[in-house]
């Protein structure tokens, strides 16, 4: 197995395109946990009404169609690295233009351009978990207005059972190219502790963790950390 180490290297070429095919339609559900069919919806975003919203890691942008559609907001940024995933949302959804921006970008540089610019940032296991918490999360708090919020959902645990990381390191995970080729990609599944010191150091407050467990077994079912944070007012 090789290890792709470059970002040119789109490892979300395969991720998601059958559903994309079979369903068009901006979903009318929001869901964190990880099986996306229980559990909380977008009142952990509070009233998005008139707000500037970022999602960081939308893939094919369905979290993101939906809260344009459904909540009101001036603004919402998908925002994905992937060429493959960034072309699925335009395909999905560039018709939700200008309420809808889809955004091909890696976050950290995207969030660097955007300092105090959003009122809240969110991922659905997307680019929290693929990216270097010590980078992105100091970014997220410096493109947040005072008083934004951070929420995301992350695995609480591997998808194989194995515990969490007790400290800040990535495990890496299979993964494939564009070609086929099979590969890893690092994902950062860290214990809730971990995140707490990763965000209180980035600057954030008030921060809460919530353990959502996994609504059917399985072998690949997992319980899902879904943490909130504010950037100080």
């Amino acid at each position: 197995m090789s290890r792709v180490t470059t970002s040119t290297a789109d490892l979300w070429h395969h991720y998601g395109r059958g559903r994309a095919t079979s369903g068009r339609t901006v979903p009318d559900t929001f869901y964190w946990s990880w099986g996306q069919d229980a559990g909380p919806s977008t009142e952990a975003l509070g009233d998005l009404t008139g707000r500037c919203v970022g999602d960081l890691g939308a893939g094919a942008a369905r979290h993101a169609a939906h809260l344009a559609v459904h909540h009101q907001p001036a603004q919402v940024d998908a925002v994905d690295a992937s060429p493959a995933q960034h072309a699925i949302a335009t395909d999905l959804y560039a018709r939700l233009a200008p309420r809808l921006r889809i955004v091909r970008s890696d976050a950290v540089p995207h969030l660097h351009a955007m300092t105090g610019t959003y009122d809240v940032l969110y991922s659905v296991f997307g680019a929290v978990d693929f990216t270097d918490p010590r980078e992105l999360l100091p970014s997220a708090a410096a493109a947040l207005k005072p008083g934004g919020r951070l929420v995301f959902a992350t695995l609480a645990h591997y998808l194989n059972g194995a515990p969490a990381q007790p400290d800040a390191v990535a495990a890496d995970i299979p993964a494939k190219t564009h070609d086929g080729e099979t590969t890893t990609m690092r994902r950062w599944v860290l214990e809730e502790h971990v995140w707490t010191k990763l965000l209180d150091d980035a600057g954030f407050t008030n921060i809460t963790v919530d353990v959502l467990p996994a609504a059917n077994g399985g072998p690949r079912t997992a319980d899902t950390l879904l943490v909130s944070a504010y950037h100080p007012s």
